[in-house]
């Protein structure tokens, strides 16, 4: 550890790697980010079967493009449109059973869906990593010193685009006007003639499509396999608890400090110690936020 201290002191061009490629993973943790807010905000679910939907997003451009042979780039859409039917049919099947129920019972219920989803990915896919090939390019900066991945590139970009359609599909469409109503006041919404179901299905539904999309840009930046969703629900959560629900530019920050947080930690304390970080400031973060709840408790008081 002390050796790769030493080496980024001494190398500072070498920080500003780690920094870049960080943000740009970064981005990819905010596209999943941007689903669980959104359920947790309106439907009062915190879905542990998010790093799932990711998943299963990369599986479907990892089939279309080395079976049909599409090119990655052109599967988001397919990814995000398969996750979404299958959002809306989980919704349908299970999640609407625990629409207002207690937390812990919405966070056991995801949990079952997760482990199922997993099963069937390791049956239907088996164990093997896999990978898509994107086929773009690298750029270099500084004397061939800098690298950036166009697909990370690509996904940094798609972040922010899906960010920007989000804000403005909630604040201008009169089904993200619905959906706004029903987080703030599901009975007063049903009352005014909302169809709470339906938004509560749209939600469920949009979340996974978010979340297809984002797999579809990590088989092409990193590797998928059955058991690779704990990790970005992880992500995902810690991304909300930090930024809070109902914030998108919040999220996008968040996502992006711990993409690089999480590049400079595995760089400096080693790939094999990069998963302990994630689920060590997993805790720290929950410490620090119940600390600040406990002193606005008193302050009331």
């Amino acid at each position: 550890m002390l050796e790769n201290l030493t080496l980024l002191y001494e190398a500072p061009i070498l920080s500003v790697q780690l920094l870049i490629d960080g943000v740009l993973i970064g981005a990819i943790f905010a596209l999943a980010a941007y689903g669980m807010a959104l359920v947790w905000g309106v439907m009062d679910i915190i879905n542990i079967a998010q790093g799932e939907f990711v998943m299963l997003g990369g599986y479907v451009t990892f089939l279309l493009a080395t079976h049909a042979g599409v090119h990655p780039l052109l599967t988001v859409p397919a990814a995000a449109a398969a996750l979404f039917i299958l959002g809306w049919l989980l919704y349908r099947l299970v999640v609407f059973r625990i629409v207002g129920k207690d937390m812990f019972i919405s966070i056991l219920a995801t949990f079952g869906i997760s482990i199922l989803l997993q099963q069937l990915a390791n049956e239907l896919f088996g164990a093997d990593v896999q990978t898509a090939e994107s086929g773009l390019g690298t750029l270099f900066f500084a004397d061939d010193m800098i690298t950036v991945e166009e697909t990370k590139l690509v996904a940094f970009g798609l972040a922010l685009a899906v960010g920007g359609i989000l804000f403005l599909f909630l604040r201008q469409s009169r089904l993200g006007q619905a959906i706004r109503a029903t987080a703030q006041n599901a009975r007063a919404a049903r009352i005014m003639g909302i169809n709470t179901d339906r938004v509560y299905a749209t939600t469920f539904a949009l979340n996974a499509a978010i979340c297809g999309a984002a797999g579809s840009l990590v088989v092409m930046t990193w590797l998928i396999h059955p058991y690779l969703g704990l990790a970005y629900t992880l992500r995902s959560f810690m991304i909300v608890i930090v930024a809070g629900l109902g914030s998108i530019g919040g999220v996008v920050f968040a996502s992006l400090g711990l993409g690089a947080a999480e590049n400079f930690a595995g760089f400096i304390l080693g790939t094999e110690y990069q998963a302990a970080f994630v689920f060590s400031l997993l805790v720290v973060i929950l410490v620090w936020r119940n600390f600040r709840l406990s002193r606005q408790r008193k302050y009331l008081k």
